[in-house]
């Protein structure tokens, strides 16, 4: 069954989208973190966050599956409750991990958020429905500007099935083997052709900075989609990205 697409709201395109909210570890901002969430909105640019599951079925506003990278903790953040996470402290900061309620509560409205759910699936099949539950109860009765994405289409999919009433997007880009290396060939030349545009109801993707050429980028395009893209890291590349992409997902430089 096709899902009647949601426009994307048109803040997603005013200013430029912090990626992982506007971080900077030499500040004490941690990326996803509070402090990372108000300075963004301080600025007064979107907010771009990613989200995985706890142990007990929250969504947790984190980028990683494994802890190490991000708090020197060993295993999968799956495996932590959302109590034990948040009472963890993110390299580089002096905060545990937040909820994406408690995010939402942060932002009020005051700019637009822009929502990745990471792949629950390992490689991009249709092993979803947790996280996609737990995101939707999360935005329940939040009337700020939210757009939700995902590089799993299933996951789309599933998050519609319990809130239609959000702009929906693919996170895309060339599924070259070096950078999915636990995603099967046939499963990311299906996927860079970016198929199930239609079938999740999408209505804008946010796609590869460096693969902005993609002849599956300019069909959408040319159909009038909203080209969001990731992550541009200097203004030279800003501009070179702005050729083809409506807005961009930045950091490292004031955009």
């Amino acid at each position: 069954m096709t899902i009647l697409p949601i426009s994307l709201p048109e803040s997603f395109l005013k200013r430029p989208i912090a990626h992982r909210a506007l971080h900077d570890v030499t500040a004490g901002r941690p990326e996803n973190s509070r402090a990372a969430i108000h300075a963004a909105i301080s600025a007064g640019y979107g907010i771009e966050i990613d989200l995985q599951l706890s142990k007990d079925a929250e969504a947790m506003v984190f980028h990683d599956y494994d802890l190490r990278r991000l708090i020197g903790e060993t295993g999968p953040i799956q495996q932590r409750s959302s109590v034990e996470l948040g009472n963890m402290t993110l390299k580089h900061g002096d905060e545990g991990v937040p909820t994406f309620a408690e995010v939402l509560k942060i932002v009020a409205g005051r700019v637009p958020v822009l929502v990745e759910m990471k792949d629950q699936d390992g490689a991009m099949g249709p092993r979803t429905g947790a996280l996609e539950k737990a995101t939707a109860e999360a935005l329940a009765g939040y009337d700020g500007d939210v757009a939700v994405m995902s590089f799993n289409p299933h996951s789309v999919a599933a998050f519609a099935a319990h809130d239609s009433g959000r702009a929906l997007g693919l996170t895309t880009e060339a599924f070259l083997q070096e950078d999915n290396p636990l995603i099967p060939a046939a499963t990311r030349r299906y996927l860079r052709n970016i198929p199930d545009f239609e079938r999740v109801g999408a209505s804008f993707i946010s796609h590869d900075a460096s693969d902005l050429h993609n002849p599956a980028v300019a069909r959408l395009k040319a159909q009038g989609v909203p080209i969001l893209c990731w992550t541009v890291k200097s203004k030279e590349d800003e501009i070179e990205a702005r050729k083809i992409a409506d807005n961009i997902t930045f950091e490292g430089y004031p955009a």
